[in-house]
This record gives C-alpha cells, structure tokens and sequence, in this order.
C-alpha cells in the first residue's frame, strides 16, 4: 500500500497553502478520511468552493466498475462477489482508462508531482498529477490558455477543476 510520506496535514498544508494558485486560496480543499477496518487505507476528496468535485477510494474504482459492466458480477451480493474481480479489472483497465481512482493512486501521483518539475506534470498521461498541476500556483494565465486543447479528452472531472482555475484566474 502506497502510503503519504510525512503526515496528511503538513501535505495538506503544502498544497492548499503551499503550492496552491493564488486566485484558488480558499476555495480548494483536501480532505483525508480513514474508518476502522480499513487496513490503513482511506478516502481522499477534493471540494471546489465547499463542494465535492472527486473522492479517491477502493470503493468508488469498484463501483466505477460495476456501474460500467466491466464487473463479472453485474449485482453483487455480498462482500465476495462485491470484490472478487477488482483486481483483476485494475490490471484491465490502468489509471489513465479509467475515470475514478484509488487512495493509493492519489497518493502515488502525489509524489510523482511533487519530484518531477511542473510542465511534466501538467502534461502527464496520469489525471491525478495532472490535477495537481492545473491548481498549481507555477502554472500562469499564458500556460492555462496555451493547455486549453490538451484537455478536450481528458476525464470530466479534470476539464472541470481546469475551469475552475480559469474561471477564477480570469475572474469569469
């Protein structure tokens, strides 16, 4: 299991504080969610102005995939059926197929973003580093407008915070 290096609070720290980009101060959130029996994992969300824009968990990849029919158990019941192909399903279909991620994903891109400099990242084939990137306060007006083609196929949710920070960079 991938896991946040250091603890959840000074990383929230680094990017709502931190890294964030100056027109978003305040209206972008971060939010880490652990329940008993969970093995250490847990629910990553981003809000956008006080609502949820995405949640990062095992639950909602599953879902995700159930919902889609990619799941051999169209209406599991029970724990088993619930689980039993989904590790298979993150072999079938990686991060960059997909539209919801896991806890571990997020964590991972996390790290990818934070060690790798800020065009990488803003061009990368993983929707979670890319993320990070666009709420970047490296990332200026010319960059936003010049990326704004790139984005045609990208996962709603990621055109959705990109217009968000235009909207609020441009003060749309």
């Amino acid at each position: 299991m991938r896991k946040i290096e250091g603890s959840w609070s000074g990383m929230r720290k680094y990017l709502e504080k931190e890294m964030l980009a100056p027109s978003l101060k305040g209206k972008v959130r971060y939010r880490a969610t652990t329940y008993a029996g969970m093995d250490g994992d847990c629910i990553f969300e981003i809000y956008l102005d006080g609502k949820i824009k995405k949640r990062f968990s095992f639950e909602t990849v599953n879902s995700y995939f159930i919902k889609n029919g990619l799941s051999k158990n169209k209406a599991p019941f029970g724990a088993y059926e619930y689980w039993e192909d989904f590790w298979e399903n993150m072999q079938k279909y990686p991060i960059e197929k997909r539209t919801e991620y896991t806890d571990q994903e997020f964590a991972s891109a996390l790290e990818i973003y934070r060690n790798q400099s800020i065009d990488k990242s803003l061009f990368s084939k993983n929707p979670i580093v890319k993320m990070f990137a666009i709420l970047d306060r490296r990332v200026g007006k010319n960059k936003l407008k010049n990326i704004f083609q790139s984005f045609d196929k990208e996962p709603t949710f990621l055109k959705d915070i990109y217009l968000f920070r235009i909207k609020n960079e441009f003060n749309i």
